[in-house]
């Protein structure tokens, strides 16, 4: 039963939405798991739009970081986002780009290690141009390395590209 699926793409290109319903075709009850830490009232509001949109079909889990804690032995689980979930290790190691990822990969592999289907959303950050922040390059390099360990370990890989999906592997 073990799977591991990368669901990749642009700002609102169709991702979340594509995560759930695959998930709901691999499983009646399948568990949500959300990375976002409520930074403002804008933002608030977004992670309140995805609540809505999931029924009482779904087990629902906030964790920022450390997804291994929970156990998800046979089920499908959907884990949105690798993008804020990397944020998470980013800022908590001031930045580090090797410190963060080091413990990203450690989780994902600790957490992966489960008998179960997992459904990772992600963002291809790196799709735009070079930014001028430093910080904002630094988190794109992170960003990206880890799409990409994600990406090695995966069974399956999808693009979303204006709501369509294109396969990948």
């Amino acid at each position: 039963m073990k799977q591991i699926i990368l669901i990749t793409g642009g700002a609102r290109s169709g991702k979340s939405s594509y995560a759930e319903e695959l998930a709901l075709k691999l499983s009646e009850h399948p568990i949500y798991m959300a990375t976002a830490r409520i930074w403002d009232e804008e933002f608030r509001q977004r992670v309140q739009k995805h609540q809505e949109r999931r029924g009482p079909e779904w087990t629902n889990i906030e964790e920022d970081k450390y997804l291994s804690k929970y156990k998800v032995e046979g089920r499908v689980v959907l884990i949105d986002c690798v993008t804020l979930w990397c944020t998470n290790f980013f800022f908590d190691h001031q930045s580090s780009v090797k410190e963060a990822l080091d413990e990203a990969k450690q989780e994902f592999d600790l957490f992966t290690k489960q008998d179960a289907t997992f459904i990772f959303v992600t963002n291809e950050i790196g799709l735009g141009g070079t930014s001028e922040n430093l910080i904002q390059r630094k988190f794109t390099d992170m960003q990206g390395w880890m799409n990409q360990y994600i990406a090695s370990k995966a069974d399956k890989v999808t693009l979303m590209v204006c709501g369509i999906p294109v396969t990948v592997k």
